[in-house]
């Protein structure tokens, strides 16, 4: 099941985040680390709305953000669509104990469905560009890389954009 998140939940995607921050980083991949993702990007999700937790029976396995906001690094970037309604995908997670069993997936569906119901032309989202995994992932769902994005705080790497025109 997916919902929409409770602020009550928040600490419980933290440590499902931090989990996934320490798995990442045993892999050579340092894209989140304990200073993103946080309580106020979570608690900014949360108020807007757009802040989804994935349930496996009654325990939260996963989240993921699905936003209107369009970052303004995304500026740069030049997308397939014009500026319209867009959903971003945002801290899309699933806990290392779920990982490997199409969970990702699930929440991408979602994600994807929820957006062609509200009338988007699109789905756009990054991926850290030394996470292959998620490159491939992304990819063999339609996604089309576009160019590069740089969040200085999270990693001297960059962040690989891209969009799903729906």
């Amino acid at each position: 099941m997916i919902r929409k998140a409770k602020p009550s939940e928040i600490g419980t995607l933290l440590t499902i985040t931090k989990a996934c921050a320490a798995k990442m980083a045993s892999e050579g991949i340092f894209q989140w680390d304990e200073a993103y993702p946080n309580v106020a990007a979570f608690q900014k999700d949360e108020k807007r709305g757009e802040l989804y937790a994935l349930f496996a029976e009654e325990t939260i396995i996963g989240c993921i953000t699905i936003s209107t906001f369009k970052d303004e690094e995304y500026n740069t970037v030049d997308w397939l669509t014009k500026d319209g309604l867009q959903y971003y995908i945002h801290r899309l997670a699933v806990h290392p104990d779920f990982q490997h069993q199409g969970q990702a997936k699930k929440l991408m569906d979602f994600a994807e469905s929820f957006a062609k119901q509200q009338g988007a032309v699109s789905v756009r989202l990054d991926t850290f560009s030394q996470n292959i995994r998620n490159q491939r992932f992304y990819e063999a769902r339609g996604y089309q890389k576009l160019g590069d994005v740089y969040f200085p705080r999270q990693a001297e790497y960059p962040f690989h954009c891209y969009e799903l025109v729906l």
